[in-house]
């Protein structure tokens, strides 16, 4: 059945790449920033005439082949002057383009009629890209902008509270999304514990969030994949900007190499707020620093390499008696070779670690832990025609998980050296992705991902009776650990256990008129691995483990339906979605689970199954000196266990329930005005509905010791989220012709200090001797100032 999808595939392929006519030529190059050289990623390069037009890629490439003749070519970026040029198609040409910055507020840029009408044909959807310009005028907590706090903005889109680590897409899970900074997996996406994200928006050029729609050239996750791209360096002249904060700073360094052909990028940031807490008679520390660096040079141009890496780390102590340190390390090669000017390549070698390390000197150990990967990724994009283009390429990683290693800091500790056992496994994938514009008013993508995923040998693994490691308990009703029978021991080179899917990609663009299009797409995405977390958002302590014998991959089917419109001179836009996506083999956690240091997880958990669906409108104000959006997501997401016998419960008695992402109501509105060239006004403001949770309904005496009894699983809500946020921006000399550029940026979080749940505890008062509910709120209102510079 695979090979005959595939077989299909390339038949429709191969016959549509022959029907390409004679007399017609390509048009190719690269599209640049003028002044810091700089390649451009998503830019408009549109023909009027033809209605019709293409974008750059990742890379800044871009390619497009049209009929012999005479036509007025408009290139167009938001933020830069359109350059509009008649170019003369008698043969095939290279012409870079060199953009320059608008000189104007971003209010005055024309955005053509052509750019929204290109949008509206294009399949693709479920995406969303933010400039950092925008990320940088949001108001955010303590000063600090935030990557992942203002995708939260976007519809779909939430986080597990404040001072919480990672996001949820769509109902998701956190570790249901692909993080890749310059295509390397970021693990763990936070600073201290979630109030800060690890990406430097100074070193930051591209943002993207797919929620569904995903192209075959990802897989791994089963929600989302957020993709950003690093800046390469200004090869023309030195530049330095950074900003400077109440808890945090930064500073980056950019400049020539060898100037129009290579360049640097070095940037650091670190939070120093620890350093005050001695004043306050506090011996603790919480800081973070990281390190962004790029190097790039253009060989010729048919091939440029890069070089870029990331190293960041978390650092908690509590005076002499704890100490935690986390964080990851990426570095990336990457060669961008062009073999015609119709044939782009891009060949990247990227190794990714995140480490967890944890120092207990009052009970003198050591663990760390962490999950280290070798990818390799071969990728091409073939621009066949105007009409039909093709992507594919194929891609390998090697992985190596260290459940955890305790060691003894000193000679007369009473902790024995233990190392849970190491796991590794290879993950393959080759993947074929087309668009393909069928008629004026039809576009389809389709394309192909088949997967592979080797669980290799390890030096111990337990064997069960039945190959079951959870048993369950007919008397008394629950799930317990099996005990082992016996072990297996395997060579590195074995394979333990084996699996493949086939992963179907299809989006649709059905163009109704100028102005509005309708769209629909399927998704199917396998996930080998698992983060093991029983708490409603990761924490560093949280460890990666893979699919195996026990532990299944999760499979996701993913429907979307959506309506898109332009309305007044593409003032507003408006998209409406509806989605439902269900995942098999989602793990759930036996009652009482235990995760840490457990060399024998599959005793714990157990298969399930999860599902969400729901409605995400977003509505945009794009030109103006008032410029905004508002969010809205209706949505429900639910998990089930079922048992796996007529006599077994499952979970929850194998009913549906809420999962700790499930947020009914999600209503965000964003907005920014500028008031002049020296000030300019933004804010936030958020309602959520509240994340579910599990309160104790009762309580009995066992032994002469209270023991609370539970409801069932997330079956009532922490109190709804709201709050508002503002920001000014003033920038004293706007039009001055000196190189030092600068802002002051003045902000206050939470302005009407609503004291948000981030949890509800439960305890005895001691002076009444009742229960009572404990609120926790991590933050009230949060003023804060920064100051940023550029020269």
């Amino acid at each position: 059945m695979k090979k005959n999808l595939l077989g299909f595939l390339i038949i429709i392929i191969l016959s549509t790449s022959f029907t390409s006519a004679q007399n017609k030529f390509t048009l190719s190059g690269n599209v640049y920033d003028s002044d810091s050289n700089e390649t451009l990623i998503g830019v408009n390069i549109i023909i009027p005439d033809l209605q019709t037009g293409t974008v750059t890629n990742e890379y800044g490439f871009y390619s497009i082949t049209l009929p012999e003749g005479k036509y007025a070519v408009q290139i167009s970026y938001l933020g830069y002057e359109t350059i509009s040029e008649t170019i003369d198609f008698n043969s095939n040409i290279t012409r870079n383009f060199r953009l320059k910055e608008s000189a104007e507020n971003l209010d005055e840029v024309i955005i053509t009629e052509d750019v929204e009408k290109l949008n509206i044909k294009k399949p693709q959807m479920s995406v969303n890209a933010l400039s950092i310009g925008t990320i940088k005028q949001m108001p955010v907590v303590l000063g600090e902008v935030d990557v992942i706090k203002s995708i939260t903005l976007l519809p779909g889109v939430t986080n597990a509270g404040e001072g919480s680590s990672g996001f949820n897409v769509r109902g998701g899970a956190a570790d249901q999304n692909l993080i890749l900074l310059d295509e390397a997996t970021i693990f763990n996406s936070s600073h201290l514990f979630g109030f800060f994200s690890v990406f430097n928006p100074d070193a930051i050029k591209d943002i993207k969030l797919y929620k569904g729609g995903i192209p075959a050239k990802y897989g791994g996750r089963v929600s989302s994949v957020l993709d950003i791209y690093q800046k390469e360096g200004n090869n023309r002249d030195f530049h330095i900007n950074g900003g400077i904060g109440l808890i945090s700073s930064r500073l980056l360094a950019e400049g020539p190499i060898k100037k129009e052909k290579g360049s640097f990028l070095l940037g650091g940031r670190s939070s120093y707020a620890h350093l005050f807490l001695p004043l306050f008679d506090l011996d603790s520390k919480a800081y973070f620093y990281d390190l962004n660096t790029k190097l790039s040079y253009r060989l010729n141009n048919r091939n440029s390499i890069f070089l870029s890496g990331y190293f960041g780390r978390d650092v908690f102590e509590i005076a002499d008696s704890f100490e935690n340190t986390y964080g990851n390390t990426v570095v990336n090669f990457r060669w961008n070779h062009l073999f015609t000017d119709k044939l782009f390549s891009n060949l990247s070698l990227i190794y990714s670690d995140y480490y967890y390390g944890l120092r207990l000197n009052f009970v003198e150990f050591d663990w760390e832990s962490g999950i280290r990967n070798f990818n390799l990724k071969y990728d091409l994009k073939h621009y066949i025609s105007n009409n039909f283009k093709l992507e594919y390429g194929l891609n390998s990683i090697y992985y190596k998980f260290n459940p955890g290693e305790i060691n003894p800091t000193t000679e007369d500790s009473g902790i024995n050296p233990f190392k849970l056992i190491d796991k590794y496994a290879f993950e393959n994938a080759l993947y074929i992705d087309t668009e393909h514009k069928l008629t004026n008013e039809v576009s389809v993508s389709y394309g192909l991902r088949l997967s592979t995923f080797h669980r290799l040998g390890q030096e111990e693994l337990n064997v069960y009776e039945n190959d079951n490691p959870v048993n369950f308990n007919e008397d008394l009703g629950v799930y317990e650990k099996a005990k082992p029978v016996g072990t297996e021991t395997f060579k590195r080179s074995n394979v333990i256990e084996s699996f493949s899917n086939l992963e179907p990609r299809l989006a649709l663009a059905y163009q109704l008129n100028d102005k509005s299009s309708l769209k629909a797409s399927y998704n199917r995405i396998s996930q080998y691995l698992h983060l093991l977390s029983n708490t409603s958002s990761p924490t560093p302590l949280d460890v990666w483990t893979p699919s195996g014998k026990f532990v299944k991959p999760q499979l996701l089917d993913q429907v979307a339906l959506g309506y898109f419109r332009t309305f007044g001179d593409n003032v507003f836009s408006l998209e409406v979605e509806s989605f439902y996506k269900i995942i098999q083999n989602r793990i759930d956690y036996i009652d009482g689970a235990n995760l840490i240091a457990n060399n024998a997880i599959e005793q714990v958990i157990l298969n399930g199954e999860a599902r969400a669906y729901g409605l995400e409108i977003l509505f945009k104000k794009n030109i103006g000196k008032f410029k905004g959006w508002l969010a809205y997501t209706l949505s429900k997401s639910e998990q089930r266990t079922p048992g796996r016998t007529p006599i077994e419960t499952g979970i929850n008695n194998g009913e549906w329930y809420n999962t700790p992402f499930d947020k009914t109501h999600d209503i965000s509105l964003t907005n920014s005005y500028e008031l002049n060239d020296k000030w300019s006004l933004s804010s936030n403001f958020l309602f959520q509905t509240g994340q579910p949770a599990t309160y104790p309904n009762g309580q009995y005496q066992y032994n002469g010791i209270i023991v609370p009894s539970y409801e069932a699983r997330n079956s009532s809500r922490l109190p709804s989220y709201n709050r508002l946020d503002i920001a000014v921006n003033y920038k004293p000399n706007p039009k001055s012709s000196k190189k030092l550029k600068s802002e002051w940026v003045f902000s206050v979080y939470n302005i009407y200090n609503r004291r948000n749940a981030a949890n509800i505890t439960f305890r005895e008062n001691r002076m009444t001797g009742n229960n009572e509910a404990v609120r926790l709120a991590i933050f009230g209102i949060v003023p804060s100032v920064s100051y940023n510079f550029k020269f």
